[in-house]
């Protein structure tokens, strides 16, 4: 589905759930938020070349964080383009998506994906890619789950911090947050932007007055201690 010039978000298969892993690329570069599953790196490299952005031709990879979901085709996309792609994700998630810690929600794992992180991003951060990208640390569903902000659409990616229903945003997905408290209170942060448009890793696009959806999450909070 594409957004607006240079925004894709793709679509990716997983026993009958869709994940939404998000395209962005201009003259300079292209960049890819998120790697869905381990053995979906076909699927993947398909959805980039109907994009017309092979896989080759990227230069960055961002993680919202580090569930299996998000990280698994990183080993493929590190071979495949070698030290031309650098990888983003936040510094409390770091050592997860490295390997140096057991996965938090998937410990079990015998072997899970791993690859290393080049750059950690902070709260606030704007990474000069495809107009603009500022990061949003909204910890609770994992402590260093980030989000992104693209400037010049006005375009939330918000991982799983929220998921949408038929382009209703749902706001905090308990069974799956960490800590549900601290993720309630991460949305607050979105008051503070000019939304157009949300894409959620789970449930795709939400553009029907974002705003007010997001305005209303936050309003049924009963407390916050951010």
């Amino acid at each position: 589905m594409t957004i607006s010039k240079g925004i894709e978000v793709l679509q990716l298969e997983f026993d009958g759930n869709i994940i939404h892993p998000v395209l962005i690329w201009d003259e300079e570069m292209a960049l890819l938020i998120d790697a869905g599953f381990p053995g979906q790196y076909d699927a993947l490299c398909t959805e980039l070349e109907k994009a017309g952005v092979p896989i080759g031709q990227l230069k960055a990879v961002i993680l919202t964080h580090q569930d299996v979901d998000h990280i698994g085709c990183l080993p493929e996309i590190l071979q495949e383009c070698g030290d031309h792609v650098r990888v983003y994700a936040h510094e409390l998630d770091k050592p997860y998506i490295e390997g140096q810690l057991p996965l938090l929600k998937d410990a079990h794992l015998e072997h899970p994906p791993k690859g290393k992180v080049d750059e950690t991003v902070i709260d606030g951060q704007e990474l000069p890619f495809c107009g603009g990208i500022r990061v949003i640390h909204s910890p609770g569903h994992t402590p260093g789950h980030i989000s992104l902000y693209l400037m010049d659409s006005k375009t939330l990616i918000a991982g799983d911090s929220m998921y949408s229903v038929d382009g209703i945003l749902g706001g905090v997905h308990g069974p799956t947050t960490l800590d549900i408290e601290t993720a309630r209170c991460s949305l607050k942060k979105y008051m503070e932007l000019d939304i157009s448009s949300v894409i959620c890793y789970h449930g795709g696009r939400s553009h029907v007055n974002v705003n007010e959806q997001i305005s209303g999450l936050v309003k049924g909070l009963l407390f916050c201690k951010l």
